[in-house]
């Protein structure tokens, strides 16, 4: 097949179709149908599991879990993608992570219960590292398959792909779990369970898409044997280069500081309502699709903001309303006669900045980075800080609840990292390519 040249069409649409592909994980399992599972077939005994020979809090051990995945890919994914530039082989890593974490949400089937738990942990773990692990070498494609004026759109498109994809199968398995009947299922743990298989095939068969059109070696490297000392020694040039560009570092630094709550509130939002708030699992499933729904349309928008205002000054705006949607989740009230209402518009304002700070950030990324044949790590070291965040948004999230019995403290504590992620972005002053981010 003839190799698409940068900049076509095709290419683009294929690249964005693996966000088509792999979203499902992040809305079925992640976000929706998998945390108000465990939290119903973990709820014995106030929510106290037995793990590994300890008693902990079922979403605390939720919590840790990803914790632990995420550390476990920011620690290989630099080495990795530094191997992956170093051989041009970026394309091959990136389907041995997006089957790693397939075939794992797949195993989530046999999870049933406590007897099973291991199951269910060993595979969120596993899952987790397969998805975000193909997310490093995706994201490096960027600055490959589009030119730097392109890329707020196509970073967009990506995102839009995405949430449209995983509501479609989304809805099909919320009307196995909400009306089994239907499918003649008689075992209330089933309809989930299917979900959990279906998402996991989803993903697997979707991304051939993009690993069909996808090029394996741009810059054609042709790597000697001991392939993996120089990726580790590529590594290290740009870990060097990246400390040099006061504008890029700077950016990374705010990119920490925000993704820790970004991502904790997207990963524990539907546990939250349904723990802390008592949101009936039906409320919850229409906020959540109220989530994906408008945050289609927020990634649209925001982009076409970012080619008027530019993107630090669009990133700094979906800051501030993050920062507010954290302090409106610490004050909201469960006894409140209207709280169902009140997350609603909660949800509404997630899904509005949901989509545009993701897309925004990966694109303002690429536009900051140097001339360079080494994409897929530079982009490590940005995978790498969002993964860190993860762990320490998640790590904080569950430490908070424990020591004070409330998720809304949590909230409250996650709003100050937003703060001071507007703050840091402030610093990052104009430069040659200020016109394509400021």
């Amino acid at each position: 097949m003839k190799e698409l040249q940068k900049g076509d069409k095709k290419l683009i649409n294929a690249w964005a179709f693996y966000d088509w592909a792999n979203s499902v994980y992040s809305l079925v399992i992640a976000t929706a149908v998998f945390p108000i599972y465990y939290e119903t077939v973990t709820s014995d005994n106030n929510g106290v599991v037995h793990f590994m020979g300890t008693e902990i809090n079922n979403s605390s051990l939720l919590s840790y879990s990803l914790s632990f995945s995420f550390l476990i890919v920011a620690l290989l994914s630099p080495i990795l993608s530094g191997i992956a530039d170093y051989t041009g082989n970026k394309k091959r890593f990136m389907q041995f992570f997006c089957y790693l974490g397939s075939f794992s949400v797949m195993a989530l089937f046999f999870f049933k219960g406590e007897d099973t738990l291991w199951i269910g942990i060993l595979g969120t773990i596993l899952a987790s590292i397969g998805f975000w692990g193909s997310i490093v070498f995706y994201n490096s494609y960027l600055p490959e398959i589009a030119y730097p004026e392109q890329h707020d759109r196509v970073s967009a498109k990506g995102f839009m792909y995405g949430y449209l994809g995983s509501l479609i199968l989304l809805a099909f398995n919320l009307t196995m779990v909400m009306m089994p009947e239907l499918f003649g299922i008689t075992d209330g743990s089933l309809p989930a369970r299917i979900s959990f298989l279906s998402v996991g095939i989803w993903w697997m068969g979707f991304a051939q898409v993009t690993f069909r059109y996808l090029p394996n070696n741009v810059f054609h490297k042709k790597p000697e044997k001991d392939y993996i000392f120089k990726g580790l020694r590529e590594l290290k040039v740009v870990s060097k280069s990246i400390n040099k560009l006061t504008n890029l570092k700077k950016f990374l630094t705010a990119f920490f500081l925000y993704s820790i709550g970004v991502q904790t509130v997207i990963l524990l939002a539907g546990i939250f309502g349904k723990k802390e708030l008592g949101i009936s699992t039906s409320k919850l499933i229409i906020i959540i699709l109220l989530i994906n729904v408008v945050a289609i349309f927020g990634a649209f928008l925001f982009s076409r903001i970012s080619e008027r205002i530019g993107n630090i000054k669009t990133l700094k705006i979906t800051i501030i309303i993050w920062g507010l949607i954290c302090v409106a989740a610490y004050l909201l009230d469960p006894k409140n006669e209207y709280i169902d209402f009140q997350f609603y518009a909660l949800g509404g304002t997630i899904g509005m900045v949901l989509g545009a700070i993701q897309s925004l950030s990966r694109s303002t990324y690429s536009k900051l980075l140097p001339e360079t044949e080494d994409h897929a790590t530079y982009f490590s070291f940005f995978d790498v800080t969002e993964k860190i965040a993860i762990v320490v948004g998640t790590f904080i999230f569950g430490f908070v609840e424990a020591i004070t019995n409330s998720m809304r403290n949590s909230f409250f504590i996650l709003a100050i990292f937003f703060l001071l992620g507007y703050i840091i972005l402030s610093t990052i002053k104009k430069s040659a390519n200020y016109k394509e981010t400021e």
